[in-house]
């Protein structure tokens, strides 16, 4: 599996290229590498944000190559995803934020205020319900961002350096909380520059080199 990114220099090469992974369902794999090795690019056609310039790409299933419009959506939906820009809603309240996704998948609006303050207590925010992402700091955004990504419990969540803004303690709470979701069956993928985290948490890694995946496990 190849990606280019359309109006690259062609001399540059692709960002990704000869990429071949099978990660099971149900596994956790950090993804490694330098900056600019292509870690964020990998998560984005994980997150059918991209799609691949060459090559297959299946996810959780769905051959993303062939699949129509209607299945990529509801593939999507089943698809966790925390970002490096955290793509917060600023006209949104943090509860509001983390419980669009809930409000998207039709839950009665009882159950919706049960899981989203459940999971904002969770991660340390149980009193900000109210108040809008701008007036929280960058830590507090990432950690809404993460109860967003995982308060719908998906089959899939890649998060891409979301321990980035946490200090040790909080980046130890959040990855405990990741892989108490890989063992209740989601398939987790977490790209990090933290290695004290690796070392801590003894999964796999998929190391990516200038585009190139060189170890998988």
């Amino acid at each position: 599996m190849a990606l280019r990114y359309p109006g690259r220099d062609p001399n540059r090469g692709a960002v990704l290229q000869r990429i071949s992974a099978d990660i099971p369902s149900g596994g956790f794999r950090w993804v490694l590498g330098a900056s600019g090795a292509g870690k964020s690019s990998l998560l984005r056609l994980l997150s059918l944000s991209l799609k691949p310039t060459s090559g297959q790409l299946e996810v959780l299933g769905v051959s993303v190559n062939r699949a129509r419009r209607a299945a990529l959506a509801r593939l999507r939906r089943r698809t966790g995803t925390v970002f490096q820009d955290l793509r917060l809603l600023g006209e949104l309240s943090v509860f509001d934020n983390v419980a669009l996704r809930l409000r998207l998948d039709g839950l009665p609006e009882d159950r919706i205020e049960l899981e989203v303050t459940e999971m904002l207590r969770f991660v340390g925010l149980g009193r900000k319900l109210d108040v809008r992402p701008h007036s929280l700091s960058g830590g507090e955004q990432q950690r809404v961002a993460v109860a967003r990504a995982v308060v719908h419990r998906p089959p899939l969540l890649l998060a891409d350096e979301p321990t980035g803004a946490l200090d040790e303690k909080q980046a130890i709470r959040l990855i405990s909380l990741f892989e108490e979701l890989n063992q209740m069956g989601s398939t987790v993928l977490v790209a990090t520059h933290n290695e004290a985290l690796v070392r801590r948490f003894g999964h796999p890694a998929l190391v990516l080199e200038r585009g190139r995946l060189v170890s998988h496990g």
